[in-house]
């Protein structure tokens, strides 16, 4: 019965002269359906006409939208491009202010007296990596690692992943963190490996870092900046 229903409405809607496509939108139906039940139905020849008419229509519509958003991406990539002329090469005092500005921003200030900063962008993690390797001097084996994740997450696949990005044998990880996801599946999607943390469990590098952040708020606001949080 539900079958001779559709089957109707379909014929009608071709009887108006509509397109497969524009029944397929309205109803749902599958397009295989509605060309079987409606293939004897003789359009005329003005029907035809709008069919074709509207299908040049959108066709023109899309190729203008796929042509706005290449341009778009086009003037992006060259202000893009213009901006990266800025910077030729980045001096180890300039990755010295930029691991401790991020750090600033991003990594632990309280607690146990412990390096640790954690971020789900692989960019920032490879810089930070950079900057306690070269700058801290940090030696290999004092990192540690730590992933939060969610409970659809390949724990596997994710350690791995954060492995390469820092270059932290998974060894030295700790008991990857699953946490019951309450979150959106377009969140996960975005976060398809969580976050990473890293750990230093060294107080004179933790203090050391904090006076770093401590004399560029001074430089940078003329005042004493010696509350921070240590």
């Amino acid at each position: 019965m539900v079958k001779i229903i559709e089957r109707e409405k379909a014929r009608v809607l071709r009887s108006q002269g509509k397109s497969m496509n524009q029944i397929v939108e309205e109803t749902g139906f599958t397009k295989s359906s509605v060309s079987l039940w409606t293939r004897d139905i003789v359009l005329t020849l003005e029907q035809r006409n709008r069919i074709s008419k509207r299908g040049r229509s959108v066709e023109s519509i899309e190729r203008r939208r796929l042509s706005r958003l290449n341009n778009m991406k086009l003037k992006r990539r060259e202000i893009v491009g213009v901006a990266k002329k800025d910077f030729t090469n980045l001096s180890s005092r300039e990755l010295k202010i930029i691991g401790t500005m991020i750090y600033w921003g991003e990594g632990g200030k309280t607690g146990n007296w412990s390096v640790r900063i954690a971020n789900s962008d692989p960019t920032i993690i490879k810089v930070m990596m950079k900057f306690f390797r070269e700058i801290c001097k940090v030696p290999e084996e004092k990192f540690h690692a730590h992933i939060h994740t969610f409970d659809n997450a390949d724990i596997k696949k994710t350690e791995a992943y954060w492995s390469r990005v820092s270059a932290i044998p998974r060894k030295q990880f700790y008991k990857t963190y699953v946490k019951q996801s309450k979150a959106s599946l377009q969140k996960r999607k975005t976060l398809p490996y969580g976050t990473m943390d890293i750990y230093v469990h060294n107080t004179v590098l933790f203090l050391t870092i904090m006076g770093w952040i401590e004399k560029i708020s001074e430089l940078l606001l003329g005042e004493d900046c010696s509350k921070i949080g240590v």
